[in-house]
């Protein structure tokens, strides 16, 4: 039996190692700051995405914690503002696929849901995946902080997290306290119902 080796774990095939490309980060300090700067750049595309959410949810619940949302994204990139600044640099954003694509499939939500509590339930969907992304780059960040001995910025980065927590189980209430039950009650809806017809 063969058994591919690699110097750095031997248990991988060479040809599979990724070469780095010319502004690769060499250090953790650059991979916080290449973090740092997509999150930055994800903040501010959630900005100009969350009006929309807001515009189309039906429940004045959930209009209200998207809005209130809303105004914590705002403190947040501030604070990301201010965490570049601590650092000596000035905020600097570099496009995060990963929102990108979690932004365009919450509009293509909308595109396929009624006006009403499926389309409610929908975007509560897209908002979670939203958060969690922002839970597990913030809760990344914060360790990446703390190992670097970055205790003001790990502070900031924890209020942050904090915030993006909370957001999730202010969603997760409202989902599971009111707009699935409404969205399960939608005319037609039959808990039988086959996920598509057959020939």
């Amino acid at each position: 039996m063969k058994t591919l080796t690699n110097e750095n774990d031997g248990s991988q095939d060479a040809n599979n190692v990724t070469t780095a490309g010319p502004n690769a980060a060499a250090d953790l300090r650059s991979l916080f700051v290449d973090c740092l700067k997509d999150i930055y750049w994800a903040e501010n595309a959630l900005l100009k995405a969350l009006p929309k959410m807001q515009a189309n949810a039906h429940s004045a619940r959930l209009a209200s914690l998207i809005k209130d949302h809303i105004a914590q994204t705002e403190n947040q990139v501030t604070r990301l503002e201010e965490i570049f600044e601590l650092m000596g640099g000035k905020a600097e954003g570099k496009k995060c696929e990963a929102m990108a694509g979690l932004i365009k499939e919450g509009e293509e939500i909308l595109e396929e849901t009624e006006h009403g509590p499926v389309r409610d339930a929908g975007i509560i969907a897209a908002s979670q995946k939203v958060e969690h992304y922002e839970i597990a780059t913030y809760g990344t960040l914060y360790t990446f902080a703390k190992t670097l001995g970055l205790n003001d910025e790990a502070k900031l980065l924890a209020q942050t997290l904090a915030e993006e927590k909370e957001a999730d189980m202010l969603l997760s209430d409202a989902a599971i306290n009111a707009i699935n039950t409404e969205a399960d009650g939608e005319v037609g809806a039959t808990a039988d119902k086959p996920l598509s017809k057959k020939p």
